[in-house]
């Protein structure tokens, strides 16, 4: 959605990954409207995430295949055309106090990137304790000065420019309900046990068992995790869950890999 341009500011770019995002994607877009230009960068969704990013009237394109999270930001990245680049994932939201924040550095930018802290809910209730917060993230950033790891999963942005951090957060909701926790654990696992195979990472039983404990343990009770009531039970839980996952597919991966049984 293009902006006048205000005198004096300097121009934003909002860039969005999405597949299956409709539940999303429409109160992401509302909370960037500032933006200058806004692109929706999407990987074969099969709902309405394309119609509703075009009905609100950001820029869509769509892409035939998905590389990973790293490469296809990359992607997005390359489209964007303004000064600045905010990069968003579709369950995130910027707040008013966050977009007001933005809006007043863009008139004198005192970094090249800037960090700035993630509030993140898990099933209605916001965790400010097990590791989650404050979750700081490089996603504002001078366009040309940074990019994405090309990593499939937990990509990040990498720059040789300053940093500096923001004082206002983003809001993410990225699990309104244990379905779709169990789901990304379950893909979020796949995509990490092919990159550490490729890295020459293996693990056998007790190494799996190991991880799975340890996770727990460190969130649970080293971060705290007791605090945020049922729902850091259930996110410490989770966490260890997923960590198994990972390492019971990347031991099984080696053992098909090998032939054996």
């Amino acid at each position: 959605m293009e902006k006048g341009l205000e005198a004096g500011r300097l121009t934003l770019s909002v860039i969005v990954i999405t597949k299956n995002e409709a539940a999303h994607i429409r109160a992401c877009l509302d909370s960037v409207a500032f933006a200058d230009e806004v692109i929706v960068l999407d990987s074969g969704s099969a709902d309405d995430t394309v119609a509703l990013a075009g009905q609100w009237g950001a820029r869509v394109v769509q892409t035939p295949d998905w590389p990973g999270f790293g490469p296809q930001k990359n992607r997005a990245l390359e489209l964007a055309r303004c000064d600045w680049v905010l990069s968003l994932d579709a369950d995130e939201r910027v707040t008013p106090e966050l977009a007001a924040e933005i809006q007043a550095l863009l008139r004198h930018p005192g970094h090249d990137a800037y960090r700035v802290a993630r509030l993140s809910e898990l099933c209605g209730r916001q965790i400010r304790h097990s590791g989650w917060w404050p979750d700081h993230v490089l996603r504002l950033f001078r366009r040309g000065t940074a990019r994405f790891t090309e990593a499939a999963v937990h990509e990040k942005v990498v720059t040789q420019g300053s940093v500096g951090t923001l004082r206002h957060h983003l809001l993410h909701f990225p699990y309104p309900d244990l379905e779709s926790l169990i789901a990304k654990a379950n893909r979020y696992s796949t995509d990490a046990a092919a990159m550490m195979y490729a890295r020459g990472k293996r693990c056998g039983p007790l190494g799996m068992l190991g991880h799975g404990i340890w996770t727990f343990i460190r969130i649970y009770f080293l971060r705290r995790g007791f605090l945020d009531g049922r729902q850091g039970l259930v996110l410490a839980l989770f966490a260890a869950s997923g960590s198994i996952f990972r390492y019971a597919k990347l031991m099984l991966f080696e053992q098909t890999r090998k032939g054996g049984t």
